[in-house]
């Protein structure tokens, strides 16, 4: 009777000893399962991120893909027509986008899908800095229209993105996007039948 008592008793520590060490697994381990979930700023920087063109109050909005800055500005018919000039593209480093900066959807004298909206990342191509916007009519930018600023290396771009003065040889680069709708601005998805590996770029 003694014997079976002696018994019982041990397979119940080793059960006991088992659970805890089950749990004690458990512990280590979480920390390893718990940097699989993406965090908030992951999310944030997801492959797709939309943006409702109707709430574009302002001349431009930031927001974060894949970990980098982007440039969404809206282009007024006056910023457009700069953009055109014969004397303002007679400045620019590679008026006719021939470095591969922009999928081929973007290779126009505006790099985007659509004149009005422009689709930049926001990093200096010489520094890796993030540059500054500067509205039509600030000192900052010679033809006296909208267009960014790199306070690092003092390298300028205009509103297509299209290096001018400066440091910087080549254009801010054009992340794959799409217009889905009429409200809608996709950053991270090509155009149906359109193929553009943002990888493929030749600088950021």
């Amino acid at each position: 009777m003694a014997s079976s008592i002696g018994l019982a008793r041990r397979y119940f520590l080793y059960a006991v000893t088992g659970a805890m060490g089950a749990v004690g697994l458990g512990v280590a381990a979480w920390p390893l399962i718990d940097q699989m979930n993406p965090d908030a700023s992951a999310c944030a920087a997801s492959d797709v991120v939309d943006i409702d063109l109707t709430t574009m109050f302002s001349d431009q909005r930031v927001v974060q893909w894949h970990h980098v800055p982007i440039f969404v500005a809206k282009r007024t018919p006056d910023a457009l027509t700069l953009l055109q000039e014969p004397a303002w593209t007679a400045m620019l480093r590679d008026p006719d986008s021939n470095d591969h900066q922009q999928p081929a959807y973007a290779r126009n004298w505006h790099r985007s899908l659509h004149p009005e909206w422009s689709v930049l990342v926001g990093v200096c191509t010489y520094c890796a800095c993030v540059p500054k916007y500067f509205a039509a009519g600030e000192a900052l930018r010679d033809a006296g229209g909208a267009g960014y600023f790199c306070p690092c290396c003092a390298a300028k771009y205009d509103l297509a993105g299209r290096a001018y003065r400066g440091p910087a040889r080549y254009n801010l680069p054009v992340p794959p996007h799409s217009l889905p709708d009429q409200r809608t601005l996709r950053i991270g998805r090509n155009p149906p039948g359109e193929i553009f590996n943002f990888e493929s770029i030749a600088r950021i």
